[in-house]
């Protein structure tokens, strides 16, 4: 029995030790274990970075919720690879007169360096999606306990899928689908509390927005409107925010459909020898969401032209910017 029981002692030891290990490459597709071994659950989710840190929201999709609530997840990371569980940073009961079937998603945190606060914005919605707003909740640390604030719709618009946007000079933006006109870039008041103006409205319904501003272009991806479902993705270039904006074309082979994934944001990696773009996306799995992966891969980016290549197993070295493949 002392030798049965010292077996597993040593086996869950070894588990454990497995699952601490550094890791150094990024597997889409695959579980992405946090630096504890549990599946990372932030999904529809979006990054910051704060001095050498990356802090990444997302929705918590942990099985054994309690439903009546709606959980917003943080993990902090260095290296972009070892993720480690910061906590539920927002922890919500259906606000105001809402319905308790209500819909909180892609939740995007900024940071505004006037007020040193942490402004988190979600898409609000009911089950049906009638709502359309984005709320807004607030903290005075990455990882701490934000509140809410209030709901409302952005420039009296219908929002669903939200997105955001840090420019290379620090001017942040939102993007938001709006059913009736189309698919909006707009700017954040200067205390990030509020939007104050639409740089465009791209004549196209799409979700899962994102933008990077690389090598003098601004490249706009989003996805079809088909739910759960995945859909080839597109993208258009411009010299500007205002536009003009190019037609969309497909980032991938339209028969993989985005190799199953929706795109949720890009992340520009600026090191002393390049600077990569990185593809971030979910793969929903909305009967077991819980086992929802991530697909993130390098862009081939360039000269108004862009692609997500085919995934494979890859490391970044963040001093560089170098991605390279396995």
């Amino acid at each position: 029995m002392k030798k049965r029981i010292l077996g597993i002692l040593f086996f869950s030891a070894f588990i454990v030790c497995v699952f601490a290990q550094k890791r150094e490459i990024i597997q889409p597709g695959e579980i992405w274990p946090d630096v504890d071994g549990n599946h990372i659950q932030a999904h529809g989710g979006g990054i910051i970075k704060i001095k050498k840190t990356y802090f990444w929201y997302g929705e918590q999709r942990s099985q054994g919720l309690d439903s009546k609530y709606r959980y917003v997840s943080c993990y902090s990371s260095e290296d972009l690879i070892n993720w480690k569980f910061r906590g539920n940073v927002l922890k919500m009961l259906p606000p105001d007169s809402m319905a308790s079937n209500w819909i909180l998603e892609r939740p995007k945190v900024y940071y505004n360096q006037k007020t040193n606060k942490y402004v988190m914005y979600f898409h609000l919605d009911d089950a049906k999606y009638r709502t359309a707003q984005v709320g807004i909740a607030v903290c005075n640390k990455p990882d701490g306990d934000f509140k809410y604030v209030r709901r409302f719709r952005p420039l009296g618009c219908q929002s669903r899928d939200i997105g955001q946007f840090i420019d290379d000079d620090g001017s942040a933006y939102l993007v938001f689908e709006d059913r009736p006109t189309g698919f909006h870039i707009a700017k954040l008041s200067d205390d990030y509390m509020d939007i104050v103006k639409d740089m465009t409205i791209v004549k196209a319904h799409m979700e899962g927005g994102a933008i990077v501003h690389y090598e003098g272009l601004y490249y706009s991806i989003g996805s079809e409107l088909t739910g759960w479902r995945a859909n080839p993705n597109k993208y258009a270039t411009a010299p500007s925010l205002e536009g003009p904006w190019t037609e969309f074309k497909d980032i991938a082979p339209a028969a993989t459909n985005t190799y199953g994934s929706q795109s949720t944001m890009l992340i520009k990696v600026v090191g002393s020898k390049k600077t990569t773009v990185i593809f971030m996306g979910d793969q929903w799995r909305p009967k077991t969401q819980w086992d929802s992966r991530y697909l993130w891969m390098p862009l081939e980016i360039g000269n108004g032209k862009l692609i997500l290549p085919q995934p494979n197993p890859w490391k970044i070295n963040l001093k560089t910017g170098e991605a390279t493949g396995l």
